[in-house]
């Protein structure tokens, strides 16, 4: 699924399973243990260090005995952490100041830390992009249909929550992501920059935020292909504002250095496969409302666009083969949903009109020669407000006495050791 490889046990041994992929899915990371107990002693109150201790371990042993899947789980606790180092970060009042040295390693990768930075901003950065992995992961699992026995036939049915559930999940995660890009990337100097992931620079931020709402389009126009109540026009619609999600995504992304290898590379394949998707779809729905017009013009335009959604369906195919085989190795689902009544209904539909419409054609030749445009839509989805949690009392200003406290009793218990030593 995307960038995540998973590993399940099977007979007494480990085997990988090749996930599907319907949302793509970024790898996640983990925090690795940190003494946080030492290096923050003094800089913020001993409850809220310990607290702090205690949740990133136990986000690291869920999400390594899960495989990430205990997603609410993992949510509160990152939501929690998340409100501690807010406080952390406004009491400093500079977070670039480092004053602990954080660990991150991804998950499932038996190496020692890959990430390790002193910058508080830095950790809330890694923090909210698994806010945002988690999101995608869950949309994903959600958009995988489900086996069901119909008759003699295995049909693949997603339902129509789970589908508005994954939306609303595609939101969420394009709104951490622009969070990230808008509040926390315009902190960091040029160096500290240069140095992230490559799933952290800001040009791949910004595509995977893209392309989020791109998928909550598609998912949406699978949902007017099942409704009875959706007009021509709003599939139409849909499909368009699809293909200008990608299309934006795809330019935000093709011109980095990072797409050279990794996963850029495999989050450009997929956006072009989604984006040649998208295109066939958006000229099969703009072909049947262009062939409702009376002049025979309208007729050999509308011909055009089936003939070339038929070769964009083509193409969507390969690049789906090609975006599964670059690695982590993943597959698309078989063919189900709104991409499986269009590959039926594209080509039966462009072979039929072609037929009808024959003559026309050939009176028309230069009209082959020249693909209608698409018409332009103003985009629907945008990402869902983030907003960072409340202050954790524990981790705010007002906690200045409890720590001159503390400081006090280390002083004295350490001044009596010294005595003793006298002695």
């Amino acid at each position: 699924m995307g960038c995540a490889t998973s590993v399940y046990a099977s007979v007494g041994k480990k085997k990988r399973i090749v996930q599907e992929s319907v949302v793509f899915v970024l790898q996640l990371r983990v925090p690795v243990q940190s003494d946080l107990q030492r290096q923050l002693k003094g800089d913020a109150p001993k409850a809220t260090v310990e607290r702090l201790a205690c949740l990133r371990n136990q986000i690291q042993l869920v999400a390594e005995d899960t495989g990430g899947s205990a997603i609410s789980e993992l949510r509160t606790a990152l939501e929690e952490y998340l409100s501690l180092l807010t406080g952390l970060i406004k009491k400093k009042n500079d977070g670039m100041e480092g004053c602990v040295e954080f660990k991150w390693k991804t998950l499932g990768d038996g190496r020692r830390a890959e990430l390790c930075f002193t910058n508080l901003w830095m950790e809330m950065l890694t923090v909210i992009h698994m806010m945002a992995a988690l999101a995608l992961t869950e949309a994903n699992s959600l958009m995988i249909p489900k086996a069901c026995s119909d008759s003699s036939n295995s049909v693949r049915v997603v339902s129509s929550d789970c589908r508005r559930d994954a939306v609303d999940l595609l939101l969420k995660a394009s709104g951490y992501l622009e969070f990230c890009i808008r509040e926390i990337l315009t902190r960091f100097p040029p160096d500290i920059k240069s140095k992230l992931p490559d799933d952290m620079q800001e040009s791949v931020l910004q595509t995977l935020s893209i392309q989020a709402l791109g998928q909550g389009t598609e998912i949406q126009l699978g949902l007017a292909v099942d409704s009875q109540k959706a007009t021509l026009s709003v599939k139409r619609r849909l499909a368009c504002e699809q293909v200008i999600y990608f299309s934006q995504a795809y330019q935000c992304l093709s011109g980095c250095d990072v797409v050279s290898h990794g996963c850029a590379k495999k989050l450009l394949r997929f956006i072009y496969w989604k984006f040649l998707e998208a295109k066939a779809a958006a000229y099969y729905y703009h072909g049947l409302v262009t062939d409702k017009g009376n002049e025979p013009a309208c007729h050999v335009s509308a011909v055009c666009c089936f003939l070339a959604a038929a070769e964009l369906l083509a193409e969507s195919k390969k690049a789906c083969f090609s975006f599964c085989l670059a690695p982590p190795v993943t597959r698309a689902p078989p063919m189900w949903g709104v991409m499986k009544h269009l590959s039926q209904k594209i080509p039966e539909v462009a072979f039929r009109k072609s037929q009808t419409y024959g003559y026309l054609l050939e009176e028309e030749e230069k009209a082959m020669q020249c693909l209608p445009e698409l018409p332009d839509f103003q985009l629907s989805l945008r990402p869902e407000e983030f907003e960072l949690p409340e202050i954790e009392a524990g981790s705010s200003e007002g906690n200045q006495t409890h720590l001159l406290s503390e400081h006090l009793e280390d002083y004295s218990d350490n001044h009596d050791d010294d005595e003793d030593n006298d002695h």
